[in-house]
């Protein structure tokens, strides 16, 4: 080393001495950005706010007041979003929806606006403006048997034996007089002009004839003795 540079080099080092020494002598209270807690608040942008002061910590926080605390934050009832909102802002710390899907989800499935489908052979949905799905179920019409059937994939079921009805609990089809047993003539009455039918079928008790075409109350009639008038 010349004889320039030790000079030199030992004035470098009792300048760093001296100013480590000031350094550490002085307290946190002399600096401005020292513990700030009891004097204000920042928010995320690192702005800060004195105690009193109302303000937003962040973009999606809601409004707090500085106090020697701490923030005291404010937190309002905010609305539901809805389900299918695919943006969403907030608004004095509330969600606000600001766009929807255009479809409607019904059971995991997409449907198009106005578009009908099925959920069952009986119920017929369609998918309105309002993304809500709108369903009915159809009415089947009055059937004209006791023993109607059910066909796969069809709602209502169907007569295929046609029209019908009981004598007990046997089944008897309508438009002919059915010889149940030896006393009853049984069938299906309905309503002039239409087939709507009665589930139990009206029933005639037959009076039994002899041989000759008599009734056992007319034969009997016939056989009693007459009694002759003596003059």
């Amino acid at each position: 080393m010349s004889a320039c540079g030790a000079p030199l080099a030992l004035a470098l080092a009792a300048l760093a001495t001296v100013a480590c020494a000031e350094y550490s002598s002085r307290s946190d209270a002399e600096y401005d950005f020292g513990d700030y807690r009891g004097r204000w608040c920042l928010d995320h942008l690192g702005f800060v706010y004195s105690i009193g002061d109302v303000y937003y910590p962040s973009a999606v926080r809601c409004p707090c007041t500085c106090t020697a605390d701490g923030p005291v934050c404010a937190r309002p009832r905010c609305p539901r979003i809805h389900p299918r909102c695919t943006r969403v802002t907030y608004r004095s710390c509330c969600p606000v929806c600001e766009a929807f899907s255009r479809v409607c989800v019904h059971k995991g499935k997409t449907y198009k606006v106005l578009e009908e489908f099925w959920l069952s052979p009986c119920e017929k949905c369609r998918c309105g403006y309002n993304m809500e799905v709108y369903c009915t179920v159809a009415e089947c019409p009055g059937l004209h048997c006791v023993n109607p059937t059910y066909v796969p994939h069809q709602c209502c079921p169907i007569c295929k034996t046609g029209p019908n009805c009981f004598v007990g609990n046997t089944v008897i089809p309508a438009g002919v007089r059915v010889q149940v047993d030896e006393h009853q003539v049984c069938y299906c009455s309905y309503k002039e002009g239409t087939w709507e039918m009665h589930h139990q079928a009206t029933c005639e008790v037959q009076e039994r004839r002899s041989g000759s075409g008599a009734t056992p109350e007319q034969t009997e009639r016939q056989l009693e003795p007459r009694l002759e008038t003596i003059p």
